[in-house]
């Protein structure tokens, strides 16, 4: 860095195009009592201009969410697209505790996986946790009673209600967009179907009506269409029916032996997936306009996808040595990056909503 400025007035664009910048950001902090003063400016390089200047006045408590409201700011200014950086996701950690004893954590953290806050214990396991489109509340699955249980966890005051807890499969719960209903898995009639249930009244109505498999259910941004992984044709594939029950379902995947865990992106263009071909199970892309299916990272146990609400980024859980960790991908493939702050085996992550 040939300097180092703080204010606009010493910004000296020559000094940064010789360095090949685009784009420059500086700023600086003063303390008043016990309030800080963080200020921030972004400059265009080479039309040596400023394109955005933000003031942020807040307690030392609130200091890293400043910066990342600061850094969402800076990326929806350079790319148009919202930012993640004060987003948050929720995951599951697993650490033994002693011979064949394990204690379960369902954590929320910031969308790095800092500032992590246990919201349920378990000495059973607890799994597939989904934000509610409010992101006030997170449905998960939980076997704490010895049997699979769907629960509805308010955040703010950690209360909880049972919503399903049927003979059989209780599992897979996806909040539709509207936040009145769930669309989870039931076995209580035999096999493993869709149901929807209407969270006002508890009420459920069947969906899939197959002696195949059917399970982990999404909802398109719309709330028109009903993403799952079905084994009916013989391998686990992704199908897409209406949510209405209306019409048949129709296969959408055909590129590798395996492909489950379906989810769509924002704008309801795209659908992350877990793509297994010989066993090696890695995280891919399908455009539903084109078909084109890219796969993004290299496996070879790579699970549980989840779209940023900007559609860019993928956070998943992956193998790493032996460690089970938290990494996210960009759809591009090549922007990769490991969570630093998750400890112990780390899974089934998913991003929350944008508040």
């Amino acid at each position: 860095m040939l300097t180092r400025p703080t204010q606009p007035a010493h910004v000296k664009f020559r000094n940064w195009a010789a360095t090949g910048q685009d784009y420059l950001v500086i700023g600086f902090i003063t303390k008043d009592n016990n309030l800080y003063h963080v200020q921030m400016s972004l400059f265009d390089v080479y039309k040596k201009e400023q394109l955005k200047g933000l003031r942020l006045t807040v307690e030392a408590s609130s200091l890293r969410r400043a910066a990342h409201h600061l850094s969402d700011a800076i990326y929806k200014k350079l790319t148009g697209v919202e930012g993640i950086f004060t987003t948050r996701i929720a995951y599951v950690t697993s650490v033994v505790k002693g011979k064949n004893q394990y204690q379960y954590n369902l954590n929320i953290a910031d969308y790095d996986g800092a500032n992590k806050v246990s919201i349920a214990q378990s000495k059973e396991p607890i799994m597939s946790p989904a934000w509610s489109p409010d992101g006030n509340e997170i449905a998960y699955v939980s076997f704490e009673n010895k049997v699979s249980e769907i629960f509805v966890q308010t955040l703010n005051t950690g209360k909880r209600k049972s919503i399903a807890k049927y003979k059989g499969i209780n599992g897979s719960p996806a909040w539709s967009p509207d936040g009145k209903k769930l669309a989870i898995t039931l076995s209580k009639d035999g096999n493993a179907d869709i149901y929807i249930l209407t969270l006002a009244n508890l009420s459920l109505r069947k969906l899939t009506k197959s002696w195949a498999i059917d399970t982990e259910a999404a909802w398109s941004p719309d709330g028109k269409k009903i993403l799952f992984t079905s084994d009916r044709g013989r391998h686990p594939q992704l199908y897409i029916m209406s949510s209405d029950g209306q019409g048949s379902a129709k296969r959408i995947t055909f590129d590798g032996d395996y492909n489950a865990r379906g989810s769509f992106s924002a704008d309801g263009k795209t659908i992350t997936m877990v793509q297994g071909v010989r066993g090696n199970y890695r995280i891919a892309v399908l455009d539903l306009a084109t078909r084109m299916n890219s796969v993004l990272t290299n496996g070879p146990l790579d699970e549980s996808p989840s779209f940023a609400p900007n559609g860019q980024t993928i956070i998943y859980a992956r193998r790493k040595l032996n460690n089970e960790i938290l990494s996210t991908v960009a759809l591009d493939g090549i922007t990769k990056q490991d969570l630093r702050h998750t400890t112990g085996i780390v899974r089934e992550p998913a991003w929350s909503p944008r508040k």
